[in-house]
């Protein structure tokens, strides 16, 4: 306090509780030169010196409630945005001395950036765009030790950056926010003066343009109306006068978008013509052609009728609206183009004979014509067809025709989109076995096996021989796999010779492959459904057509089934066969009508036909699948539950159906829903545990599904009133 007088025990230690008395370095030697390097430093313990102010190199803001945070996480993706406008003097140029550019002023509040972008002004023939890439930009000299701040923004404030100087006028809505909430007042919006350049030229703008309105040639709707829609007509140009010339196919294209045509000539193969792409180039076609040279100016879209003043700038012309003077050229359209019409394209008459179904559709709505006069060409000369030399014998049919289609020959084109649809897929096969005997007078090769498979992919089929004990005669491949010929074809021949189709194969068939003949006596049950499904390619799977052919027998059938209620299939099977019905016509309608009884499955039969399918996908990783159900089995009882052994199998991706797959788990499952997985594994390993179907005992059961639906030829019994109900 000053008015106490300074004695002991009077005044106050201004030292009292300071701990803190360091000094700043202020003097140090510069290029051997002592000068005072630290004039911004403060004082003894950090205090300031006299005359000194608090200097921060970036934006203090107030602290608000809650958790603090740095400005690049508080004020992240938050700018500040203002209107500016700086002047630029103009040396050296009668029409401005200055120049008025605005521009924008972005103040990044994270890091205290700041960003200067000027819009881009139509002709306005200055580089724009970015004027000061983002950064700290420093405060003028002598301050240029310190940085822009928000504090140095305002409305109505002069800032001035690398020597211009640029007035805010106009902040948005957030940065007056922002603004008021700092407690600065924001000042009112600027007018921005205008430019005396940019008042001159929107001036001469404004001179320019029309008092009046003038004729329009705007043609955008009609081409927004009709792109892409082009009328196509065919056409014939009589060229026979002149010498070697007869009649041209030509086909012509009217552009709905622009009336414009194109003409190209039709240039059949081997006509001896060079194959120019384009008879006519895409224009519009004049009536009257050809035109006569017109001098430069002649054709004009308007007529000028005065000129006043001089010439370019300033100057003033008055438009003729009634065209004195004008040529005007007749071009053909979409109105003259009929059927039946002659058109004059320089000088050559061509005549007009059809249309396609868009272009009869098109003048149906556009102009009501219904009939259309369709000229018809004349009797063309008979072509004389391309005579294919007999087969020699070298390679197949199909490759030795290719040769002969080209000087360069081509490999024979399969069909690939048939290759790829009836191609294996999953469990779909897509493959016919059937199983047949050789038809021989020879006692050894009459009781011999085979199993006949078609491919529907490439039509192809092969004969495999299973093995019998004590036959005399190794099994195995007997017919590899390809296209068979039918018998009592001629070998060299120019047409094709006919092959096995998969509507020769079904039971009952006699089959001629390479001079064996076989019967085909059975099918497989995919076999059996795929001809079922597909009844069109295959008529004695047909049952509708079948029915049919029963009702001329009905009386016949009826007194030989007489009051019974079922039959047995062998009797029912040989009453159809002396009806005229082959056997697999037989068996399809004994499927349909046979009596299904839900009986349960056989669990050895189950496991065996899971082994075969295993093994024929060669699935040996049993041991990893043993120990993934040990893996679930936590409590080491060596039972799990139906759903983890299922999922197992899903990962293991075991290539078994999903109907045997579900026979097994509802045949070994036990009371509580669970499965002895080691010997539901040990069952299906073919290695060591190989079963074989012929040798299981199995009763009449195991050859029905679940819904007793009669698995391949394997019928008991027919149920006779329901087909006399059908027929």
């Amino acid at each position: 306090m000053p008015q106490l007088p300074l004695l002991p025990g009077n005044s106050f230690s201004q030292n009292a509780g300071k701990d803190k008395y360091h000094k700043s370095h202020h003097f140090d030697y510069t290029n051997d030169v002592a000068m005072l390097v630290g004039g911004s430093k403060p004082g003894i313990g950090g205090e300031l010196l006299a005359g000194q102010s608090k200097k921060s190199n970036h934006s203090i803001f107030p602290k608000g409630e809650g958790t603090s945070a740095p400005a690049w996480v508080a004020f992240d993706r938050q700018v500040l945005c203002f209107d500016a406008y700086f002047q630029e003097a103009v040396h050296e140029k009668r029409e401005e001395q200055y120049r008025i550019r605005k521009c924008k002023i972005y103040f990044y509040l994270e890091d205290d950036s700041i960003q200067v972008i000027e819009p881009h002004v139509k002709n306005s023939g200055i580089p724009q765009g970015t004027l000061i890439r983002r950064h700290r930009v420093p405060i003028p000299a002598p301050r240029d030790d310190e940085f822009y701040t928000v504090d140095h923004f305002n409305v109505g404030q002069e800032v001035e950056l690398y020597g211009r100087k640029f007035k805010l006028t106009d902040c948005d809505k957030f940065t007056s926010t922002f603004l008021t909430k700092l407690g600065a007042r924001v000042g009112d919006n600027i007018n921005v003066p205008t430019d005396p350049y940019s008042r001159l030229r929107e001036e001469n703008d404004q001179s320019m343009q029309p008092l009046r309105p003038y004729e329009r040639l705007d043609k955008l709707k009609q081409f927004l109306e009709y792109d892409r829609n082009v009328l196509r007509f065919d056409a014939v140009w009589n060229d026979t006068h002149a010498m070697f010339g007869d009649n041209r196919a030509l086909m012509i294209h009217y552009f709905l978008a622009d009336d414009t045509i194109e003409i190209r000539e039709v240039i059949g193969a081997n006509s001896g013509r060079d194959s120019v792409p384009v008879f006519l180039k895409r224009q519009k076609l004049p009536k009257k052609a050809p035109l006569a040279l017109r001098q430069p100016g002649e054709i004009t879209d308007r007529t000028v009728l005065n000129v006043f003043g001089p010439m370019g700038h300033g100057g003033r012309y008055i438009l003729d609206s009634l065209k004195t003077g004008a040529v005007h050229t007749m071009y053909y359209t979409d109105a003259d183009l009929q059927m039946g019409s002659h058109i004059n394209v320089y000088g050559r008459t061509i005549l007009v004979t059809d249309a396609d179904d868009f272009t009869k559709d098109f003048y149906k709505t556009k102009y009501g014509v219904d009939k259309f006069n369709v000229v018809t060409k004349g009797p063309q000369a008979p072509s004389n067809p391309r005579v294919i030399p007999p087969y020699n014998g070298f390679g197949s049919e199909e490759d030795s025709l290719c040769s002969c289609m080209g000087l360069i020959p081509k490999p024979p084109q399969r069909d690939f989109i048939k290759f790829m649809e009836k191609d294996q897929s999953g469990l779909n096969s897509n493959v016919l076995r059937f199983v047949a005997f050789m038809k021989t007078d020879n006692p050894v090769d009459a009781g011999r096996k085979f199993t006949v498979s078609y491919f529907l992919s490439d039509d192809t089929i092969s004969v495999f021989e299973p093995p019998q004990r004590n036959s005399g005669v190794i099994g195995g491949k007997f017919l590899e796999r390809g296209r068979i010929q039918k018998p009592g074809q001629e070998l060299f021949k120019s047409e094709m010779s006919e092959y096995y189709k998969a509507q020769d194969l079904y039971v009952g068939a006699t089959a001629n492959f390479n001079d064996h003949i076989f019967v085909i006596v059975d099918a497989d049950e995919y076999a059996m459904a795929y001809m079922e499904n597909h009844t069109g390619e295959f008529p004695v799977a047909d049952l509708g057509n079948l029915l049919s052919k029963l009702k001329c027998h009905k009386e016949k059938v009826q007194d030989c089934i007489g009051n019974q209620d079922s039959m047995n299939y062998e009797t029912f099977s040989q009453l159809l066969t002396n009806a005229g019905l082959v056997e697999h016509e037989v068996a399809t309608i004994g499927r349909a009508f046979a009596v299904r009884q839900a009986c349960p499955a056989n669990l050895e039969y189950a496991r065996a036909v899971a082994q075969e399918q295993l093994r024929k996908k060669n699935f040996e990783d049993f041991a990893r699948w043993s120990e993934a159900c040990a893996f679930e089995d936590s409590s080491n009882s060596g039972r799990i539950g139906v759903g983890s052994l299922n999922t197992i199998c899903r990962a293991f991706k075991l290539p078994l159906t999903r109907g045997i797959l579900n026979q097994l788990f509802k045949l070994s499952v036990d009371d509580k829903g669970t499965i002895d997985y080691n010997q539901f594994i040990d069952k299906l390993n073919w290695r060591d545990n190989l079963a074989s179907t012929s040798d299981l005992q199995m009763p009449s059961t195991a050859l029905y599904g679940d819904d007793g639906a009669p698995v391949g030829l394997q019928i008991e019994k027919v149920d006779c009133k329901a087909l006399l109900a059908n027929l």
